[in-house]
């Protein structure tokens, strides 16, 4: 089944986006007068980096800030909140090729267009905002690991069901 994956119309003023996040007092609420005011970016194609900011989590649905938006504000950890955006943004594609940041171009249309079912032309706005986040990010350092589980005890769960009788302190 086709899977969804975010794309911009216009994804060439990505990364001037968030090279100017990093230099701008975060806002209470990121709105298209912050963009074009604040920010400088005031084409009309550029409003669709807020719902961009939206699906990589760095806002929330009505426009503020989250917590990861402040990680853009540091440069030390900025490149790294990018990537993580970008993993869980375009999971089905990471899903389909864990090194999807480093396909060729040929390459990534393919998985593109394997994973979300699109035409050439939506594969090719995909794939144009991929790049421009990747461009961004730095992937070198591993994907986030879940949580390791707690263990409550050595005692494991066959055991528990082979001694339904048996109570763990």
């Amino acid at each position: 089944m086709a899977k969804e994956l975010p794309y911009l119309p216009s994804y060439k003023n990505v990364e001037a986006l968030f090279s100017k996040i990093a230099g701008a007092k975060q806002p209470d609420a990121f709105t298209t007068r912050f963009l074009s005011e604040t920010l400088g970016l005031k084409s009309a194609g550029d409003r669709a980096l807020i719902s961009l900011l939206k699906t990589l989590g760095f806002l929330d649905s009505g426009g503020r800030p989250t917590p990861h938006y402040a990680s853009l504000k540091n440069p030390k950890v900025a490149k790294q909140a990018v990537a993580d955006a970008t993993r869980r943004a375009f999971e089905p594609l990471f899903a389909a090729n864990e090194k999807a940041n480093e396909l060729s171009p040929s390459d990534l249309n393919g998985v593109i267009s394997q994973v979300a079912g699109s035409d050439s032309g939506v594969t090719a706005k995909i794939a144009g905002t991929f790049r421009a986040l990747v461009k961004c990010a730095d992937f070198s350092i591993s994907a986030p690991q879940p949580a390791p589980k707690a263990e409550a005890d050595d005692t494991s769960a066959s055991e528990l069901l082979a001694e339904p009788d048996k109570v763990s302190d």
